[in-house]
């Protein structure tokens, strides 16, 4: 088998709201969708979301790198040839989204050619995930609002607060107000994306100290290198790496300078192979996981489920997996579903990702 080509199909859905967060707002899914096609007639596929105010990357430059300096290299290899497809794609600097994409689509190509699903070739821990569900810049009350439906609705019980406003008393509010409205048995954690300082950060920790919160996830930017580290060392909960820690490499020097003690694992800026080894790497070094979205697609949303259930140390914490639900409309030709407050892996060949044509051709950017 071998590869024959790949598209990078621009498409944008739009979002029924904004998503609001102290690094920016997203208001559509303006994604790549990528196809990996094989001389047997396999195609692979996968879901790339630009985050150009995070990784540099816009639509354009996913669909330029791709098509234009990915492909040329990678077309005519086994897609089983993974080592040395990392290899080739390493020699580009950055474009995470990117690289993400190709490793899931070629990982989907290589489950169909073997007729098995791609989470039990990575692992097959457990059949689904518990989903944690992400909460934007809202006033308290909308907030807790919404967190009670989301979990009357789809049994979730595991909420991520966006944080990183100021003043700082309207994320410490929204804090209280979702502890008293949701009570002790809901999981609540705070994700800053860089909104504060080291000294805010703490700040906010202190006055909200005695409700439980279980993370609080990139706090500051990781450049304010000595109040990271004082953070981490005073806290009594972990700070969590995500936009600081894009790879393998970033992963250990936050680790290992102290800046983190706990990672944030994203499937698409690090594809299957990647993620794997970030997760080996913590779970060599005791440090906890939790599985992180780019405000994903269904097929995205889909692959992060596909990888987080395979192992049980990024399947141990709810996964973000429901931001697709503020969408319009999506691609899949079987809409995921959640029962419980938790997905089901796909069990069938492939990551199980299936297109539908019509929404594709309705939606693409590319055509007149």
């Amino acid at each position: 088998m071998k590869i024959e080509r790949i598209e990078a199909i621009p498409y944008s859905i739009p979002y029924a709201r904004a998503l609001k967060f102290a690094s920016g707002e997203v208001t559509s899914a303006a994604h790549v969708l990528v196809r990996i096609y094989t001389d047997t007639g396999i195609c692979g596929i996968a879901d790339t979301p630009p985050r150009p105010y995070t990784y540099g990357e816009t639509q354009d430059s996913i669909v330029s790198v791709v098509t234009k300096v990915f492909a040329p290299q990678l077309i005519g290899l086994d897609p089983l040839d993974r080592s040395k497809v990392q290899q080739l794609l390493r020699r580009t600097v950055n474009n995470p989204t990117a690289k993400g994409a190709l490793d899931i689509a070629l990982w989907d190509a290589i489950g169909i050619s073997l007729g098995t699903p791609v989470h039990k070739l990575l692992g097959g821990f457990t059949d689904s995930m518990r989903v944690s569900h992400m909460l934007g810049f809202k006033p308290a009350a909308e907030l807790l609002e919404e967190a009670l439906r989301f979990r009357e609705t789809y049994g979730i019980n595991t909420f991520k607060l966006k944080t990183g406003r100021r003043p700082l008393s309207l994320d410490v509010e929204a804090c209280n107000v979702l502890r008293e409205g949701l009570g002790e048995d809901t999981e609540i954690y705070l994700d800053a994306n860089r909104g504060w300082t080291a000294n805010e950060a703490m700040e906010v920790l202190r006055r909200t100290e005695g409700l439980g919160l279980s993370m609080l996830e990139e706090p500051c930017d990781a450049g304010e290198a000595m109040g990271r580290r004082r953070l981490v060392q005073s806290s009594s909960i972990p700070i969590v790496g995500d936009e600081s820690v894009p790879t393998l490499g970033d992963v250990s020097r936050e680790l290992l300078s102290g800046g983190s003690n706990a990672i944030c694992i994203k499937t698409a800026r690090s594809g299957f192979t990647e993620a794997k080894q970030i997760l080996g790497l913590c779970e060599g070094l005791g440090v906890d996981v939790t599985m992180g979205n780019q405000i994903d697609t269904q097929v995205g949303s889909l692959a992060t489920v596909t990888f987080g259930a395979a192992f049980e140390a990024s399947s141990r914490r709810a996964g973000e997996l429901s931001n697709y639900l503020d969408m319009t409309d999506d691609l899949l030709t079987e809409p995921l579903e959640i029962n419980g407050g938790a997905i089901l892996v796909r069990d069938v060949p492939g990551v199980g990702a299936r297109i539908d044509a019509d929404k594709l051709q309705k939606y693409r950017q590319d055509q007149a």
